[in-house]
């Protein structure tokens, strides 16, 4: 269910999203699913541990078939994204991705969906790349670490509420693009909040411009 999910989205992370999940409504009785059998230890092995194997194969599974829905084209870019990253690349903004989703899962979207030129500009930090996964700032604090940029100079594009208290506890500027699934969380500390960075001819459409007024000012 849609409110369910969105529920499920203030955790960050799919693996530990599903966990969350099946201790809350349960765990199933036995392993017997053929798309989970192999990758699931045998008996004997601590139930604990056979639990993690079952959420790993049902997480690599759900990586499997979004990455084919991205392919057959099922799963479109929102509203301003292609024109707000073509106008950083313009003016020499490096890029990145932040995410707890799977890196080949995230990479296959934006090469996908954006093509090589723009994929090629993008630094990734996905997935288990940090241990501890937003609302913690650690993936943001890495990112800018990487990227030898200052904190104070970067702007961050989030849709969740536990994604912008990572961007805010990193010390990052935030603009939130609400979603279906997250429109009734708590955004307190964003910058700016909108429902989509929107195109020519929107109501609202954000600019690089925009993104770079949220910036602290100086004094």
């Amino acid at each position: 269910e849609v409110e369910e999910y969105g529920r499920l989205c203030e955790i960050g992370g799919g693996k530990e999203r599903m966990t969350h999940y099946f201790n809350k409504v349960g765990w199933p009785s036995g392993y017997e699913n053929p798309t989970t059998t192999e990758l699931v230890k045998p008996k004997g092995v601590p139930l604990d541990e056979q639990r993690l194997e079952l959420v790993k194969a049902m997480h690599a599974r759900k990586t499997a078939l979004f990455q084919q829905l991205i392919g057959e084209g099922v799963v479109p870019l929102r509203p301003g994204i292609l024109r707000i990253v073509d106008e950083a690349i313009e003016a020499g903004v490096p890029l990145a991705v932040c995410s707890t989703s799977n890196e080949a899962a995230v990479r296959t979207l934006v090469q996908t969906l954006m093509g090589d030129a723009r994929y090629e500009k993008f630094t990734f930090f996905c997935g288990d790349v940090v241990a501890a996964k937003k609302p913690a700032p650690d993936v943001y604090n890495l990112a800018a670490e990487i990227m030898a940029l200052p904190k104070a100079t970067c702007v961050v594009i989030e849709d969740s509420g536990i994604g912008n208290q990572a961007a805010k506890a990193a010390g990052m500027s935030c603009l939130v693009t609400m979603s279906t699934y997250t429109v009734d969380e708590d955004f307190t500390g964003a910058d700016r909040i909108v429902s989509a960075l929107g195109e020519p001819g929107d109501v609202e459409v954000v600019s690089l411009a925009d993104l770079k007024a949220l910036l602290p000012q100086p004094a």
